[in-house]
């Protein structure tokens, strides 16, 4: 299935753009998502933390990926 990926800050440095489109296959997890993401961009290990949103919820690996998710790549934050 095909999922629509928009990035921000880093993360969006890393995968040279604000969107991106992958193919992963049924009964994904956000884990294997994670996974496949740093396997393609291996400047993600870097990063401290690594979250993920689908459809504006913060969602943890073991959650299924379901194609017309919107997800979101939120990487660390930092400031003050």
């Amino acid at each position: 299935m095909k999922i629509d990926i928009l990035a921000f800050g880093i993360a969006k440095d890393i995968i040279r753009g604000q969107t991106l489109q992958v193919e992963i296959p049924d009964g994904a997890t956000v884990g294997n998502l994670k996974a496949m993401l740093t396997e393609r961009f291996p400047d993600f290990e870097k990063l401290r933390s690594l979250a993920i949103a689908v459809n504006t919820e913060y969602r943890p690996d073991d959650f299924m990926l379901s194609e017309k998710d919107e997800v979101v790549i939120i990487p660390p934050v930092s400031g003050g």
